[in-house]
């Protein structure tokens, strides 16, 4: 069904199309006809990344207001923008906000996909401008003034594993809150146990954050090799990272911790029942009986994190990372902690991996032991 508001054309949610027909009423001049044709395009933008490209909601409404900021910054309405413009914004960014390269990328993204979209002849953008301003956008985003991508990985480089004495600092700390929480008769003492156990099972299966809140008690699995690990030998991920426009990737992770088996068994066993709420198969509760979130897990990892004086700049991912980071200096195939951790690429999972010093020097002097001397080569 289409309505009308304020002379603008609206298409029910979900619509593929960006079509200044569809969006904007043919020949009708508005009161504030540059703010509504800016707003037009952006519901065109928005109808053919949600519809057509089926990308997901954050990621559409993230770069709309990547857009709204870069024309709140110049003053001036898409048709108006040029390269000199944008280079402005650009310096403002980087010199004054001091945003790190993989945010710059995501605003230069976003804008020249944008200017995409309404330079492009399939959706009537550039007619709309010419009749009603007599200009039209151009592409404003050039090899010249926007940023390669020249490696993998741009990250914050104090975003590390954390060394295995300090994952032992994180887990007693944890584990001594459930104790305190007990020996006080505070209330409490369940939800402690409960992040004690989820910090565990993010690290102990080399989860993200948002997998590892989503799961469920349905999604532990045995695994014939290893009936000692009962019905937990396998973990299935159902809300693996997804592509862009694609639903999220599932992918069964291995376990090969077995601490961590008895730790989640027991969670499950004698507390989880003391949270649940209803017949929810979710395997992490709130204390008000809904689903756990991402922030909770972030919230619960800077607390123990502060308190023990840790790098600030550390976060639950780095449980992931120190995951693949240990894996690797035990000796697993990389192959299999590719496949552990869902990475389409080997190089990706290279990113997550920092061997410690002990085990470099372990492997330097493995491998001069190896080259042949002098005596041995006579």
């Amino acid at each position: 069904m289409i309505w009308a508001l304020d002379g603008k054309f609206r298409v029910g949610v979900g619509h593929p199309f960006g079509l200044s027909a569809v969006h904007l009423v043919e020949g009708v001049a508005f009161i504030k006809e540059d703010s509504s044709v800016f707003e037009a395009m952006l519901d065109g933008w928005h109808a053919q990344q949600s519809g057509g490209r089926r990308l997901q909601k954050k990621t559409v409404e993230d770069r709309l207001l990547m857009v709204r900021r870069f024309q709140a910054h110049s003053g001036v309405w898409p048709w108006e923008w040029t390269a000199a413009v944008f280079d402005e914004w650009m310096t403002d960014l980087v010199s004054i906000r001091k945003l790190t390269a993989a945010t710059i990328r995501g605003y230069q993204i976003a804008i020249r996909q944008f200017c995409d979209f309404i330079c492009s002849p399939h959706y009537g953008w550039v007619q709309q401008c010419e009749e009603r301003f007599g200009t039209h956008p151009v592409q404003i985003c050039h090899e010249w003034n926007t940023r390669p991508h020249v490696q993998e990985y741009e990250g914050d480089p104090h975003r590390r594993p954390l060394t295995r004495p300090e994952l032992q600092l994180l887990f007693d700390r944890a584990d001594e809150e459930v104790q305190l929480r007990l020996s006080a008769g505070r209330k409490g003492a369940a939800a402690a146990y409960r992040d004690a156990t989820l910090l565990k099972v993010v690290y102990a299966w080399g989860l993200r954050a948002n997998e590892a809140v989503r799961l469920d008690v349905t999604d532990m699995y045995r695994n014939p090799k290893v009936s000692a690990f009962g019905d937990y030998g396998f973990v299935r991920v159902r809300h693996g990272k997804a592509s862009k426009g694609s639903p999220p990737k599932p992918r069964t992770v291995t376990t090969v911790m077995p601490w961590a088996v008895d730790s989640l068994r027991d969670y499950v066993e004698n507390v989880l029942p003391l949270m649940r709420a209803g017949s929810s198969t979710a395997l992490w509760f709130s204390e008000r009986s809904g689903r756990l979130s991402a922030r909770s897990l972030s919230d619960r990892f800077a607390l123990y994190r502060d308190e023990l004086g840790l790098d600030r700049q550390l976060s639950p991912h780095c449980l992931r990372h120190s995951y693949a980071t240990h894996l690797t200096e035990d000796g697993h195939d990389p192959l299999f902690i590719q496949r552990q951790l869902g990475h389409a690429y080997q190089s990706t999972t290279g990113i997550y991996t920092h061997v410690s010093e002990d085990f470099a020097n372990h492997i330097l002097n493995e491998a001069l032991t190896k080259i042949p001397t002098f005596a041995t080569l006579k």
